[in-house]
């Protein structure tokens, strides 16, 4: 069960209120911006990077789901574009793919941001 609305998403009764990665294991972990966040100001938000995904080369996921928000305002640059490009990316906002995360077979990977 996932659930999610501005500031928060829900997995199967746990609420995580900060941006997240879903793992090909199951596993849940909180998004790590740190080295994207020297970025911020000249995307206006902290943008998805290269450096955080690079756990995919290594669980090699079949399908990456990128949820970009409530709005979609997260912002991917180009060198996370080239990355997901060797992949088969679902990327929208976070309320129009969790659906498509909810019925997914394949092994995947989803980076989910909560907010904006």
């Amino acid at each position: 069960m996932i659930e999610t609305n501005f500031g928060w998403i829900r997995i199967n009764g746990e609420t995580f209120e900060y941006d997240i990665v879903i793992h090909t294991d199951g596993s849940i972990t909180r998004r790590n911006r740190k080295g994207s966040k020297k970025l911020k100001g000249i995307y206006g938000h902290t943008p998805l990077t290269s450096d955080e995904l690079e756990f995919l080369r290594e669980e090699r996921p079949e399908v990456v789901y990128v949820g970009t928000g409530q709005n979609g305002a997260l912002p991917i640059t180009p060198d996370a574009e080239e990355i997901l490009a060797d992949y088969r990316a679902v990327i929208g906002t976070t309320p129009e793919i969790i659906p498509e995360i909810k019925v997914e077979t394949r092994k995947y990977s989803a980076i989910i941001h909560v907010t904006c």
